[in-house]
């Protein structure tokens, strides 16, 4: 639990400016399961892709498999999400 309370990630106010235009143009246009996925694959980047070095440390023997079964269900979970947005849209 230590590990939680000790780690410091970073986020760029860029990244945050892009995440809040997109949600909100999404929401303004009637989209919230759009605004759902955006904030979603903002999340995912900025857990496991923007801040991986800082979490695991630099290189690819660093991460285990639950980290990669982690990230895989995912981008698993974006994939059906946006699948079944597709499929059956109010």
């Amino acid at each position: 639990m230590e590990f939680f309370y000790s780690t410091e990630l970073a986020v760029p106010i860029s990244q945050i400016t892009l995440l809040l235009v997109f949600s909100t143009l999404a929401l303004l246009f009637g989209r919230v399961k759009l605004a759902l996925i955006i904030n979603y694959v903002f999340t995912l980047y900025w857990g496991y892709g923007f801040n991986r070095e800082q979490l695991m440390g630099s290189g690819i023997e660093k991460i285990d498999y639950f980290t990669l079964f982690y990230f895989g269900f995912g981008l698993l979970t974006v994939i059906l999400a946006l699948i079944g947005f597709m499929i059956h849209d109010d």
